[in-house]
This record gives C-alpha cells, structure tokens and sequence, in this order.
C-alpha cells in the first residue's frame, strides 16, 4: 500500500504541473485560481449526494477552510510584492518540511532517516532554482506563510481523511465546500470583474478544475493509507513535471540552476520511492 500511495502521489504531482500551467497562461492569476476552485468544487456537487458527510471530520474540515484562507490571501500578497518565479519555489520548498513535521507531531505518523534524506533533496531542489531571485524580506515573509498554509491544510486535509467514513466522503465535501468557499469569496472580492473574467476564461478554469479535483483527491487518497514525511514531497515532483512541459513544449529555456534544481528533485523522487 505505501508504494500505491507513492505512485498516486508522483500522479497527482505531474496532473498538478498541468494544471500550474493552464494557471500560469492566464493574465490574471488570482481571478484565474479562484475560477479553477469554484470550478472544481461545482463540478464534485454531486458527489456529496453520494457519499455521506464526513461525519467525525468536521473539526478538520473547518480548520482546513480557515487554513485555505490563510493561505490565498497570503498567496495574494506574495504575488504582488514578488516575481512568481522568485516566491513559487520558497512557498513549495518549505511545505513539505513543515508538512513532514506535523505529521509526526500531530497525526504520530513515522519518519526514517532515508525518507528524511529523499524529503531533503526535494527541498533543496526546490530552493535552488530562486537563488539569484529578487526577494525581499517581506516577499520572504510572506512566501514562507504560504508553504506553512500549504503544509497546515495538508495535515488537516490528512487527518480528515483518515478520521471520515471514508476518504471518497472527505474528498468530496472538501473540495465543493472549499471550492465554494473560495469562488464566492473571490467572487465578492473582485465583483463584476470577476464575472466578466468568467465569461470569458469559464473553459480552461473548467478543465483545471476538474484536473485538480483528479490531482489533491489522489493526494488525499494517499494521504489515508500513507505517511505523510514520505508522501507531501512526492508532491513536490509537479515542479519537475512542469520544467519539463516548460522545455519541451513551451520552448522555454533552463539555465544551470534550474537543471541542477531538478537533478535533485529526481534523485530526491527515486530515494523516497526506494525507502523503507
């Protein structure tokens, strides 16, 4: 089982990249992330006349709605005191070390020192690509509140899994609750530019949404039967996934670090595969 859970988490990795680059297409990302949440939460509706509620996770459900919040709106603020490329890797390679943490703290999962060893790698990978990147102390600041988001709504989103009648039950009532959360939140925030953004973009955020709703529910899925040390960096592997799609389809060009990055974040893939 925990190599199934591995395997649905480099899925859920490489599904997420594709889903970084129809956000990244966008000329207002933050309208465009909103409309992917809202999108995927509408189209799990049915879903949750289904499965049962997620009797016994209530608690972690909340806390994972306030936790989102936390984290969009420092999301916001990072975006708009930083380059993307300087605050995106800080956000995504600090998350699965606080993530890792509190899954041992809180939900007593285990860590060894070769998990502890692949979770490294995946980190510095990350980090290594924004050396060289502007960014200032409160860009630091709030890119790191944002992994720290990251990582909170993925214990929660864990231990919700784990403590609901079934996982499908938690997934399901997450994600429409949360994506609903978020669009009408957003929705209120921008108004009729917000509406106007969705007329016009509904098909691409449609089809991401669904591909995100197919990415965080294998993710969640892991999260039930796997410990989250090993499984949150696998995660991580979106960032190899997307340097790839950047290379080959988008013609983009990779300087040293970027390369070095990924080389570590592959080596950091296989030794989480490989540990006992």
């Amino acid at each position: 089982m925990v190599k199934i859970a591995a395997l649905m988490m480099i899925a859920s990795g490489a599904i997420h990249a594709v889903v970084n680059a129809v956000l990244k297409s966008g000329d207002d990302m933050l309208a465009r992330r909103a409309l992917i949440d809202l999108s995927g939460g509408l189209l799990v509706l049915p879903a949750i006349f289904v499965f049962p509620a997620p009797h016994g996770a209530w608690g972690w459900l909340t806390g994972s709605l306030a936790v989102h919040a936390v984290y969009f709106l420092a999301l916001v603020r990072a975006f708009e005191v930083a380059d993307m490329s300087a605050s995106y890797p800080v956000m995504r390679g600090t998350a699965p070390v606080f993530a890792a943490l509190g899954g041992v703290v809180i939900l007593g999962d285990a860590i060894t020192l070769p998990v502890a060893v692949g979770m490294g790698l995946v980190t510095s990978g990350i980090l290594l690509s924004a050396i060289g990147r502007n960014l200032t102390r409160a860009a630091l600041g709030y890119s790191l509140l944002t992994g720290l988001a990251v990582a909170c709504y993925t214990v929660l989103d864990a231990g919700g899994a784990r403590h609901a009648p079934s996982p499908m039950s938690y997934i399901a009532w997450a994600f429409f609750i949360l994506g609903a959360g978020v669009g009408a939140g957003f929705g209120a925030w921008r108004g009729r530019a917000f509406l106007a953004y969705t007329r016009s973009n509904w098909r691409s955020c449609v089809a991401a949404g669904a591909l995100g709703v197919v990415s965080y529910g294998l993710a969640i899925l892991a999260y039930s039967i796997g410990d989250l040390p090993r499984l949150a960096p696998l995660r991580e592997s979106s960032i190899l996934f997307a340097l790839v799609i950047a290379i080959l389809l988008l013609r983009e060009k990779a300087d040293r670090l970027k390369i070095a990055g990924g080389t570590l974040i592959f080596a950091g893939v296989v030794t989480l595969l490989l540990a006992r």
